[in-house]
């Protein structure tokens, strides 16, 4: 079995119960497991891999609860710059319709690649547009020659525009087709061990792009196989105008009557609930996944993550796409998440006094987003959200993913009187080491599990063929 040493950190954050900060410690890992965590004294002096931290911060690895990675094929797009997301989401879903499982290859390393290289460890993918031979498959194959702990969905849409749906009919598929290649993905890759490198979830995508019957039914399917549901939800106000146009109800209240409100549920955005929708998601035990830069960027709103950590709901955070954010890079969505939490505080109500933030007034106080509550969003939080004890802390038996910042960088010079802050308030840098289940994935800052360099160039011809199409 490998072992694994890590030692001498300035710091390291265990995100344990106690929330332990340690000095000049570390952690001892066999077979992806961590078997200890603390000072650097009391740890075993050798092992396979031995890294000497002396200069870092070490903290448990990010968990991006949300993206597509098939769209970093269509970053940048100049269609989809300035719009808001239903007329975002016609600029781009016929490009990514004519993706092939080669396009996808190299959409999910560089996806991957740029979250290794933030800290990230736990990626979840949600895919749905199936076509010209693209599967669930090409995902996990992709994710797997990196080496990061994957959470894949089996995406799906089958409302098209003809039934009164969002995407082009020749975008969806047919219900039969998604129920049948459900079952057989669970089948053949769900992990539900600990320490699982693999996980499958079912993931219709939103309330205008399926039907009621398929969510429904993906509900059944799932909970039948014990794996976990997830959909966009809440996103914007266009999307509540459709389902009060077309239901008469809005997305958290039609959602009930689909049984997808639950404890193994979580949504992507959920930016326009009322309080007692939150207070509905903490009861039922549902999650969310903040996605801070996609929200600002398609102008969405503000999530209330303040209030979803006041009542215990299960908060995570992702990227989103990286069409609708551009980049794949969680520890700058730490940064944003707090800093959004700030703003919306900031933000007076239509009406109501004018009164002046004070942190001098202790209800107040607690208003204040911390740059530790927006880590353990990204951490603990996140493994809520996925329904996983294993992962989102530094403690013996849990996996041992973790990632190291160097402290003695630029961006953090000056501000090291409280390294663990600095983490957020200062600008991200990259990532020194990212571990996932033991292995080095990034080592001084460099991807070592694969070669990037013809990657990225096979991916950008690939992103530029696919643009081409759009005009």
């Amino acid at each position: 079995m490998a072992t694994l040493l890590a030692k001498h950190a300035d710091v390291l954050v265990t995100m344990d119960g106690e929330r332990r900060e340690l000095r000049d410690a570390g952690l001892f890992a066999r077979d992806g497991v961590i078997e200890q965590v603390g000072p650097t004294s009391e740890l075993p002096e050798t092992a396979d891999t031995v890294l000497d931290l002396a200069g870092h911060i070490l903290l448990p690895g990010l968990i991006n609860c949300h993206h597509h990675l098939d769209q970093v094929l269509t970053r940048n797009l100049p269609a989809g710059q300035n719009t808001n997301l239903f007329p975002w989401l016609r600029a781009h879903y016929q490009i990514w319709g004519s993706r092939t499982p080669e396009d996808t290859r190299t959409a999910v390393i560089v996806g991957c690649g740029e979250l290794v290289r933030s800290g990230c460890t736990t990626v979840f993918d949600h895919a749905y547009v199936f076509q010209n031979g693209c599967r669930v498959d090409n995902q996990i194959h992709a994710a797997a020659e990196l080496g990061v702990r994957f959470v894949a969905s089996r995406g799906s849409m089958s409302l098209g525009e003809s039934q009164g749906g969002l995407p082009p009919d020749n975008c969806v598929e047919s219900e039969e087709a998604i129920m049948a290649d459900s079952v057989r993905v669970i089948q053949q890759y769900h992990d539900p061990k600990p320490g699982a490198m693999l996980q499958i979830v079912l993931a219709p995508c939103s309330p205008f792009s399926v039907t009621a019957d398929l969510m429904r039914e993906s509900a059944k399917l799932a909970r039948e196989y014990g794996v976990r549901l997830h959909t966009h939800l809440c996103e914007t106000l266009d999307e509540e105008r459709f389902t009060l146009q077309k239901f008469g109800l809005r997305p958290v209240a039609y959602m009930e009557t689909l049984d997808w409100v639950g404890d193994d549920v979580w949504y992507a955005h959920a930016v326009h609930v009322d309080d007692d929708e939150v207070r509905l998601f903490a009861q039922k035990g549902a999650g969310v996944c903040h996605c801070p830069s996609s929200n600002m960027r398609l102008a969405s709103g503000i999530a209330p993550v303040r209030k979803y950590l006041d009542n215990g709901v299960k908060t995570g955070l992702g990227v989103d796409g990286s069409a609708s954010n551009d980049g794949s890079n969680l520890l700058v969505e730490v940064r944003e998440a707090m800093l959004l939490a700030r703003l919306k505080m900031g933000l007076l109500p239509p009406e109501g006094p004018r009164t002046l933030l004070s942190t001098s007034d202790p209800l107040r106080a607690k208003e204040w987003m911390t740059a530790r509550e927006a880590l353990e969003i990204a951490t603990i939080g996140g493994a809520a959200v996925l329904g996983r004890d294993d992962i989102g802390s530094l403690e013996p038996g849990k996996c041992a993913d973790f990632f190291t910042l160097d402290l003695n960088s630029v961006e953090y010079a000056g501000g090291l009187s409280d390294p663990v802050a600095a983490v957020v308030f200062c600008a991200p840098t990259r990532a020194r080491h990212t571990v996932v289940n033991g292995r080095l994935i990034v080592d001084d800052g460099e991807i070592v599990t694969l070669d990037m360099a013809p990657v990225i160039a096979e991916h950008n011809r690939n992103a530029a063929r696919l643009a081409a199409m759009a005009g």
